[in-house]
């Protein structure tokens, strides 16, 4: 059996998974186990609809199916989570979603969380999963930076207005830490926290943290 935690971008931005591949790096151990990093090829270029995230579920599927034997776990690297609950069905492995993880871990460093979304059209996704999740309770605000996937590669631009977005959760909707909605937006997490001076959850890291657990105390 292979020692591999396989990360797949649901959408078919290489940017993305690259992205992501460079956040994942400190988790990384010469002892292992590794950590692989896909693109889903027959992803759209950015999941922002829920009609993206119901599209991509068949590919994520069979893509999970064919590397099943090799699998240590899966982590399922898009906040909306698309298929999560379908392919731990299907898999015999431990598999976790970022937006699912990424909460949980957020709810370890503070009372409320607060999220940077792309799009204001993510927004109502997120709502429906925080409801289903039971946290509402502990939920501050979701705010949008109004750009989508493929926009985040204007660093300049993007972490302007997730510095705001992040500044407005914090002082006007009492959010004290901050979970990042998108995995695009990976290589911001240090700057952004050191900024804020609150906790920011990168929500790939926290979901492939807890998929080296579970891996490291051979819970498969």
């Amino acid at each position: 059996m292979s020692n591999t935690i396989y990360v797949i971008n649901p959408n078919s931005s290489t940017t993305v998974t690259d992205a992501i591949d460079r956040a994942l790096e400190p988790l990384r151990t010469p002892q292992g186990p590794a950590i692989a990093c896909l693109t889903l090829p027959d992803g759209p270029a950015g999941i922002q609809s829920q009609r993206d995230v119901d599209g991509v579920i068949g590919p994520l599927l069979r893509r999970a199916g064919d590397l099943e034997e090799e699998a240590a776990a899966f982590v399922i690297a898009c906040f909306s989570d698309p298929g999560l609950h379908a392919l731990r069905e299907q898999s015999r492995r431990p598999v976790f979603g970022i937006a699912e993880a990424g909460v949980l871990t957020a709810l370890t460093l503070g009372q409320r969380f607060g999220v940077i979304a792309i799009l204001p059209t993510s927004i109502p996704r997120h709502l429906r999963y925080f409801g289903a999740m039971g946290v509402m309770g502990r939920f501050a605000g979701d705010l949008s930076i109004g750009l989508g996937v493929a926009e985040l590669a204007d660093e300049a631009r993007t972490y302007e207005r997730m510095s705001a977005t992040g500044r407005a959760l914090r002082d006007a909707h009492g959010a004290d830490v901050i979970v990042m909605g998108c995995a695009g937006m990976a290589r911001y997490r240090r700057r952004l926290q050191d900024e804020l001076g609150v906790p920011v959850v990168e929500p790939t890291q926290a979901a492939t943290a807890m998929a080296l657990g579970r891996v490291l105390l051979g819970d498969r």
